[in-house]
């Protein structure tokens, strides 16, 4: 099976890549041969490229930035984003489009359903709620994957900053009432080539629409990070605060927490308990140091 992913640098991406091998060559693609910011790019790479799947994991994420930048936000994460879809309709290439729980409010304590109405409150949820509106115009037997919380040993993330600041600090504060799923790339990486291995087989339309997947269980902010320095070994104080002690210019959503019986479901897939993902991806990032 060969699948290409759009994005190199991303958590996601990186985690797709190190599961190459001999059952799934996977290629990963991305700027400047393939820049999702200008459309144009996107048919001739991928034309040029062998696949038996497409997995779209690049985006805008920049998520206080964009308030700022909502023309390239939703320049990559809309019309890019179709852009790929049309590709994948023309060549009749299952697809795999990455979206985020921002597309709700965060509201309620209930976990979201790939049914609730969305109602995003920031200019990336809206870029990326859009983005899933023109990847199903385009190719309605694509499958958009929600996802939230992610970290990983790569890029950017909140548990690798919590490592970070406990190697600087003697005590930290967290946000205690933000309610989400921890999701470790490595883990939603491998489920997605379960997927993949699905989806390039035998059409279901079952297969297809909107899914969610995370890490199993639930937390706050604030109760990531004490695991982390637990199972990092490190006797940090760990404060938690509201959301209002810690002002963002887009405010995070109250609950992130994903239903992800659907995709149970329909492709036997549960990601396994978020603390085990937390575990190793800590094991890895001291074994780095």
């Amino acid at each position: 099976m060969r699948v290409a992913v759009i994005g190199t640098q991303g958590q996601l991406a990186r985690s797709l890549a190190e599961l190459s091998g001999d059952d799934a060559a996977i290629t990963c693609i991305g700027r400047p041969l393939l820049d999702l910011a200008e459309p144009e790019t996107v048919a001739v790479a991928l034309d040029e490229l062998p696949a038996d799947i497409v997995v779209n994991a690049a985006a805008y994420t920049a998520v206080d930035r964009a308030e700022s930048e909502a023309d390239l936000a939703f320049a990559i994460n809309r019309d890019g984003a179709a852009a790929v879809a049309d590709v994948c309709a023309r060549r009749n290439l299952p697809l795999i489009h990455l979206s985020t729980d921002y597309v709700f409010d965060g509201t309620g304590s209930g976990a979201w359903r790939e049914t609730d109405a969305c109602h995003p409150q920031s200019v990336y949820g809206a870029s990326k709620l859009a983005g899933e509106q023109a990847v199903l115009a385009a190719f309605p037997a694509a499958v958009i994957l929600r996802t939230a919380w992610l970290h990983s040993p790569f890029g950017t993330n909140f548990v690798k900053t919590m490592l970070r600041l406990s190697a600087e600090r003697d005590r930290l504060r967290v946000v205690a009432d933000q309610h989400g799923s921890p999701t470790y790339a490595p883990d939603l990486a491998t489920a997605i080539l379960a997927m993949a291995r699905r989806l390039a087989g035998a059409r279901d339309a079952a297969l297809s629409g909107i899914f969610h997947l995370a890490g199993s269980g639930e937390t706050t902010w604030h109760g990531l990070a004490v695991t982390t320095m637990a199972m990092a070994g490190r006797g940090i104080l760990v404060d938690p605060i509201s959301t209002a002690d810690y002002p963002t210019p887009v405010t995070r959503p109250a609950n992130s927490v994903l239903a992800t019986a659907k995709i149970a479901a329909a492709y036997g897939i549960r990601l396994p308990p978020w603390q085990e993902g937390v575990r190793h991806g800590v094991a890895r990032l001291l074994s780095h140091e």
